[in-house]
């Protein structure tokens, strides 16, 4: 469950490792952004996006998204826990600052320099510098497919990440999505490859773990797509083909 597409990266990932999976997506474009909206606002929206998918009988549900995670999981929890586990998006903060190289992470405006965020990096990433780049416009960029915005924000960004950064922790699970145009644009030239920590494969074998099943990619590619828009049936929206996440989701899912 998101607001958007930016669901794709980890639920790709989940149908890497479980092609045989059914998978259920459920967003919401009657509300959408939820960044802008207030806690109690975006709370009221993600649970009746979940309830939505709950409807279906899924074995899990993935908040795939940082700003839901972050104002709503306590109350997706209380609701559903314990008969379906939810499962929230994090950021890699911790195995990113485990590489002991000066740090950058890219999150939206809300969550950059956020008790949140801050909190994360005094729990995880002690002793190593760390660079909050807000990314203006990005996630917004990415969610329309809008390509010269990508690349205005991208760039905007880059230049706000210090030189001596080597690792990236890229704090909304939209910019998984144009992680290699991220990386292009921070790698400076003679330094080490840049590496970037993203939260999507964390995140499909967390959902896994918790319903204890084994990962199997070698599975038959049998598994249904059922995608939720705002609680009604539909298709994936057309700016997620642009998207190598979203193509592999077409390519491979029978109709649900």
């Amino acid at each position: 469950m998101d607001s958007g597409i930016g669901l794709l990266a980890a639920t790709a990932a989940v149908r890497r490792l479980r092609p045989d999976a059914d998978l259920i997506l459920s967003l919401d474009p009657d509300g959408m952004p939820w960044g802008p909206r207030t806690p109690e606002d975006l709370t009221g929206r993600a649970l009746a996006v979940a309830e939505a998918a709950a409807a279906h009988r899924p074995d899990a549900l993935i908040v795939g998204c940082n700003t839901a995670t972050v104002h709503a999981l306590p109350a997706l929890r209380a609701r559903h826990e314990p008969l379906l586990p939810v499962v929230g998006t994090v950021p890699a903060i911790k195995p990113a600052a485990s590489g002991g190289g000066p740090l950058a992470i890219w999150a939206t405006p809300a969550t950059t320099g956020s008790a949140y965020q801050r909190d994360l990096i005094r729990d995880f990433a002690g002793g190593v510098a760390v660079a909050e780049v807000p990314c203006h416009g990005l996630a917004e960029a990415v969610e329309h497919a809008d390509e010269s915005a990508i690349d205005a924000a991208v760039a905007a960004a880059a230049a706000l990440t210090p030189p001596e950064v080597t690792t990236v922790v890229l704090g909304c699970t939209h910019y998984e999505l144009v992680a290699e145009r991220i990386r292009t644009a921070v790698r400076r030239p003679g330094r080490p490859p840049l590496v970037l920590h993203g939260s999507a494969d964390a995140v499909a074998a967390q959902a896994l773990r918790r319903i204890g099943r084994a990962p199997d990619p070698g599975a038959a590619a049998e598994g249904t797509l059922t995608v939720l828009l705002s609680g009604r049936e539909g298709a994936l929206p057309a700016p997620a083909l642009a998207y190598a996440e979203g193509r592999l989701l077409r390519a491979v899912t029978p109709a649900g």
